[in-house]
């Protein structure tokens, strides 16, 4: 979702932040604290799309005990070894937790940006403190600063995708102000995005947020496409939300284009609020950061 012509400055920016911390990153302990693998749900990615990235790590039986915060660092670098973005994240359990022969691993659902560069990459992971940018050592393809190479992929064209369109009831794209590679639009009461009939099953992504502090009970947003309901959840905390919805060819019908409408049951208008200090008079619903349809 984000635009290209944002691209090259979030490149420029996410450059210099990955230099900054390259000269910043003494290890705690030359001692492995364990080893790292990653695995991609698939190996060839259109720009845009969805996927599931499992990390898995095996402590050492020799692993030095940690103290204090450690965050698992993930960069996404092209063939020259340049870094493209990154997906730095706490892991369920704090490396303070971890023992000697303990496996920690999870999943996580991400979408590839859309970013000025096709062609073969791959996935460097860490763990590094926030506090101090303190890294730990790990067993695995190091890449130095205790970084340490763990997957390619290859990038592809975003045509590769399903196309995908914002009818009615979307609002203007907006663009966070301290990562130009994150995107949002808000929906009004009902928005429709419509995509080409794949004429196979699929599974549609709806990365979203809401306002729930707004509202006396939190929403409730109806996913529809035609007369039938795909899913139905409710917005009732601040936090992302990523909904995976199973469509059957079946409920695409014969047409060429499908429409799908996200429907939130309460709204709110800024301008309206008592603490808004505002002029904006949009009618908010959901804000939507990703809608993809994945074919199967």
């Amino acid at each position: 979702m984000v635009h290209v012509m944002h691209s090259q400055t979030a490149k420029t920016v996410i450059l210099a932040m990955g230099l900054a911390m390259a000269g910043c990153s003494p290890s705690e302990s030359t001692t492995p604290v364990a080893t790292a693998q990653v695995t991609l749900s698939r190996a060839k990615l259109a720009l845009g799309a969805p996927v599931d990235i499992t990390f898995r790590f095996e402590v050492s039986e020799s692993a030095p005990a940690v103290t204090g915060d450690y965050r698992v660092l993930v960069h996404f670098l092209d063939e020259d070894d340049e870094l493209m973005w990154t997906d730095d994240h706490d892991p369920p359990e704090a490396p303070s937790t971890w023992k000697p022969g303990d496996t920690i691993e999870y999943t996580r659902t991400v979408f590839i940006p859309i970013y000025p560069y096709i062609g073969p990459a791959s996935v460097h992971i860490g763990l590094y403190s926030p506090t101090d940018q303190r890294r730990l050592s790990l067993i695995g393809d190091d890449a130095g600063q205790q970084t340490y190479r763990v997957a390619t992929l290859e990038l592809l064209p975003q045509s590769e995708n399903v196309f995908l369109v914002y009818e009615d009831g979307w609002h203007p794209a907006e663009i966070a102000e301290d990562n130009a590679l994150v995107e949002w639009q808000w929906t009004s009461a009902d928005a429709v995005v419509a995509f080409r009939n794949p004429g196979r099953d699929g599974e549609l992504f709806l990365d979203l947020d809401g306002r729930p502090d707004r509202f006396e009970r939190p929403q409730t947003v109806t996913i529809t496409a035609g007369d039938a309901t795909l899913d139905e959840f409710s917005v009732a905390t601040r936090e992302r939300i990523l909904r995976r919805i199973p469509m059957a060819v079946s409920q695409f019908g014969p047409d060429e284009m499908i429409r799908v409408h996200i429907v939130a049951d309460q709204t709110f208008v800024p301008a309206q609020l008592p603490d808004g200090n505002t002029a904006d008079a949009r009618e908010l619903g959901v804000r939507v950061f990703h809608a993809f349809l994945d074919p199967h």
